[in-house]
């Protein structure tokens, strides 16, 4: 046995015979370029557990050996009192306040959500940070940062065909049609011939004079406004682009928002178009020359980016804390005034329960509204030592829809396992994330809390009659700066959704019986996790050996299909064996759990849990090999 402990790039790594080795590279998708550390569990108590592992030899006990009935019981008390308080209704009209305004960081619509959620949180009986003193334990603060571009809104803005009298764009019913950052056309709009440059190839673009015309293309806004306008001094663009699963033949009128460059020469515009404005201009253009007026109204204009931070001040241990976080913009119902709405009525129903008498979390529960990202981003990287006691992240984005309105289904993403490089039976990318550049094995991250996530979500999804899914990493929201800064954390959202980014995503598709299902789940889930004592803590762990066993048969079952089928055995022992190591793992990560420190017991869980799944994985992986 060889135990070794190097200082990797982005943390510290251990091995056993080349066998538990944590991935302390960065997580490579197109989403997460930037790496970071990869500080999922204490090193030293991998190498103490690894090195009583590898000495371990006994008979394998009952997976159910360790059980916590007073765990599972406390789980369910927990989801009857949030049930019990928490309004589905009262996080939809969050929704309906915020679905109202074009939000982007800095912008007036922005703002106001931000204020919204203050308020919110001030009735519940949290204290501005200033004003707090120290017996206060719900406070909240609203940061601000200067911006690196003006703000900017849509005011107005319309399409027509010189010589129609109805207008095949109007911003009052198609408020998607102005491109981010498109500015103002003089007062009374622009008139000038269309040029049409088909999908905008650069052949598309020889022998034609676009200087003072509008060109009008079949792709994205942002490549054929530096294109014709630009490069080629057109007036402006008429771009049409919508993925497949927006359905625009069905959905004509649906627009998905895009965005121009900020380009302060050329002062220009983007106009996006529906299926049924792209047709209408073919037909014309079929018909002879054609000639537009677009008339845009825009506002841009010097403003900071605002945050806002809520925290329930843990009683054990308030250094260490679970962070929710929801992006403020977006201008759409379900993206992402669901997931501020959703995690605002979360903020003010814990406020309610701690009143009413629950046990305060014994580690801090942190609450953060901003931008996209950048904002979660700028919570771990602004302050160190805070961002290394961060245990736990969780997204909540795209979390309210009515899916019989929207199709889809509520997903749990869950962080970096073997599914991202083998996605296969019901473990497939999303239509969102299909194409995407897939992982390697050397950025798997193991945790504990993918399934913990999910388990929690599909006992509220019993509960209530409600269907839980779950699909490999990709990326692409509040998760992702999270697992950048080496915090584990999920997302929780919901996909194929036919209005995704479009103007469709309006309040009519925001099921306040989902916000409720998810907001619940989520909120049980940092109760569960911040004031785990050592009962809670092996619970947790033999939800993850089960989750482990049932995983190991559903992928033998899928290598004994996919043999049958041609495929390689080798490739299919690969992957059982990628499964197990992930797993076992996954389950020494759960030396974080329980507070105030790893007990003789649960340190015993641990132990026994992963030796269990080990052997579990020797089984299957003998079984295929056998096969």
């Amino acid at each position: 046995m060889i135990i070794e402990g190097r200082a990797g790039r982005g943390g510290f790594v251990v091995g056993l015979s080349n066998r538990f080795v944590l991935p302390c590279d960065e997580i490579g998708d197109a989403a997460m370029s930037e790496g970071g550390p990869a500080r999922m569990i204490s090193a030293s108590a991998i190498c103490y557990l690894l090195i009583v592992l590898a000495g371990s030899a006994g008979p394998a006990s009952s997976a159910l050996a360790t059980q916590a009935v007073g765990a599972a019981a406390t789980i369910d008390n927990l989801f009857e009192q949030v049930r019990s308080a928490y309004s589905g209704e009262r996080a939809r009209e969050t929704v309906a306040f915020m679905e109202s305004h074009w939000r982007l960081p800095g912008n007036r619509g922005f703002d106001a959500s931000i204020y919204r959620v203050a308020e919110i949180l001030r009735e519940a009986g949290y204290v501005p940070e200033d004003d707090a003193t120290a017996e206060d334990s719900l406070t909240y603060r609203i940061e601000s940062r200067p911006m690196d571009r003006p703000a900017w809104e849509p005011i107005d803005a319309s399409l027509t065909i010189v010589g129609e009298s109805e207008l095949l764009l109007d911003f009052a019913s198609n408020r998607n049609m102005l491109a981010i950052y498109s500015f103002p056309t003089p007062e009374g709009g622009v008139e000038a011939d269309l040029v049409y440059v088909g999908s905008g190839r650069a052949e598309d673009f020889e022998g034609k004079d676009l200087e003072g015309k509008i060109v009008f293309g079949e792709t994205r806004v942002g490549q054929l406004f530096r294109e014709a306008v630009q490069q080629r001094g057109a007036l402006g663009v008429l771009s049409y682009s919508l993925p497949d699963y927006t359905q625009p033949e069905v959905f004509q009128d649906s627009i998905v928002f895009s965005r121009v460059s900020l380009d302060e020469e050329s002062r220009s515009w983007g106009i996006c178009l529906s299926y049924a404005a792209k047709t209408a201009l073919l037909e014309a253009l079929d018909e002879g020359p054609v000639r537009v007026r677009v008339e845009a109204e825009s506002d841009l204009y010097e403003a900071e980016e605002l945050t806002i931070v809520a925290d329930v001040r843990g009683s054990a241990i308030p250094r260490q804390r679970l962070v929710y976080s929801a992006h403020v913009q977006e201008p759409g119902a379900n993206d992402n005034a669901s997931g501020v709405g959703a995690q605002a009525e979360m903020a003010r129903v814990l406020a309610q329960l701690l009143r009413a008498g629950l046990r305060p979390p014994r580690r801090t529960i942190t609450f953060l509204w901003g931008d996209e990202i950048s904002s979660t981003r700028t919570y771990l990287t602004d302050d160190p030592a805070r961002a290394e006691d961060v245990l736990w992240g969780m997204s909540l984005d795209m979390v309210g829809e009515d899916t019989a309105l929207t199709g889809g289904t509520f997903l749990v993403e869950r962080m970096p396992d073997p599914s991202a490089v083998w996605p296969r039976g019901v473990d497939l990318h999303t239509e969102w994330g299909a194409g995407r550049r897939g992982l390697s094995l050397d950025q798997m991250v193991p945790h504990y809390i993918n399934d913990l996530a999910l388990a929690l979500c599909r006992q509220q999804g019993e509960a209530a009659d409600w269907t839980v899914g779950t699909n490999p990493y990709e990326g692409g929201s509040d998760h992702v700066p999270f697992l950048r800064a080496g915090v584990p954390a999920v997302l929780l959202w919901h996909f194929t959704d036919a209005f995704y980014h479009t103007d469709g995503d309006r309040l009519d598709k925001v099921s306040a019986t989902t916000l409720k299902n998810v907001g619940v789940s989520a909120l049980v889930f940092g109760l569960v996790l911040t004031s785990a004592d050592g009962a809670m803590a092996r619970h947790v762990i033999d939800v993850i050996e089960a989750a482990a066993v049932s995983r190991l048969d559903g992928e033998l079952q899928l290598g004994l299909e996919a043999v049958e089928g041609g495929a390689d055995v080798a490739d299919q022992v690969a992957i059982l064996e990628a499964w197990t190591d992930w797993y076992e793992k996954a389950i020494l990560t759960a030396s974080d759990i329980e507070v105030g420190g790893l007990s003789p017991e649960t340190f015993a869980a641990i132990e026994s849990a992963a030796g269990r799944v080990g052997i579990k994985g020797h089984e299957v992986t003998t079984k295929r090999s056998a096969r």
